[in-house]
């Protein structure tokens, strides 16, 4: 699967739109991440834990996207967009969107 942000792809034509796809996640911060990475932020530096968090969640949201354009037959995504949210009480939650276009190329 060709995975891009831009609504074409360099040397290849399109050649059937199937629609637009998705991707949704939403993963919670525990206790002991956010009280390390509270840390963290005091003495400077960057929080591993919620970097982890966040490749984690995209990785799923994008594998979620990709699984939705294979099975209504498509072989690309173009014009790819990824949305960072918190939510929940404290913004204890993170969702990760992921949109784009399932083509056939």
């Amino acid at each position: 699967m060709i995975l891009s942000t831009t609504p074409t792809i360099e040397g290849h034509t399109i050649r059937e739109y199937k629609g637009v796809v998705t991707g949704e996640t939403i993963i919670g911060a525990n206790f002991v991440k956010d009280f390390f990475a509270g840390i963290r932020d005091i003495v400077g530096g960057r929080s591993g834990s919620y970097e982890k968090v966040l490749r984690e969640a995209k990785n799923t949201s994008m594998k979620e996207m990709m699984d939705r354009a294979q099975e209504i037959g498509a072989n690309a995504i173009v014009g790819i967009d990824i949305d960072y949210e918190t939510i929940g009480s404290n913004s204890s939650m993170l969702m990760v969107a992921t949109s784009g276009t399932a083509v056939v190329i």
